[in-house]
């Protein structure tokens, strides 16, 4: 494991830092992993999945503004309706026009969307709970979270 120095940093804290990144970046690719094939499947990008997810954490029938899309994926308003089509196509997300503004199109995902990112969460937290299972990587990181938790009086886990 090679880590970049931080001066002024303890050793022990970059080490841990490190030891919390490699498990990051494992645990990232397993879910990537965990995704492919299922979204493969449903014809669904990974930037549409996320919309997806961030969608499936709102209130049921919550719905957000196109602008908003567009802002929280960094897209253009184009690139977003763009992503919206597919999704709406798919039966993953459902345009309303807004009561106040007909002009202003929302969106909320659907049920259908809603099983998905569900049906995932559960794969994706079975995978985490089996890796974090091992005695190796819990001790690591049980004893990261601890020195995190005292350093700055907060919890990971």
């Amino acid at each position: 494991m090679k880590s970049a120095f931080v001066p002024g940093i303890n050793a022990a804290v970059q080490e841990d830092a490190a030891h919390l990144a490699d498990f990051i970046l494992f645990s990232q690719r397993r879910c990537i992993l965990q995704l492919s094939p299922t979204l493969t499947e449903a014809k669904i990008s990974y930037p549409q999945f996320f919309l997806l997810a961030y969608l499936e954490d709102l209130a049921p029938n919550e719905s957000i503004s196109m602008g908003r899309v567009a802002q929280m994926m960094g897209h253009s308003t184009a690139a977003a309706t763009g992503m919206i089509d597919k999704l709406q196509v798919l039966g993953m997300i459902q345009r309303t026009m807004a009561a106040s503004d007909r002009r202003k199109i929302m969106v909320c995902i659907t049920e259908k969307g809603r099983d998905l990112v569900q049906q995932m969460r559960g794969r994706i937290a079975g995978d985490l709970a089996r890796m974090m299972a091992e005695p190796d990587t819990r001790a690591r990181l049980s004893a990261t979270e601890r020195k995190l938790s005292r350093s700055e009086g907060s919890s990971l886990f």
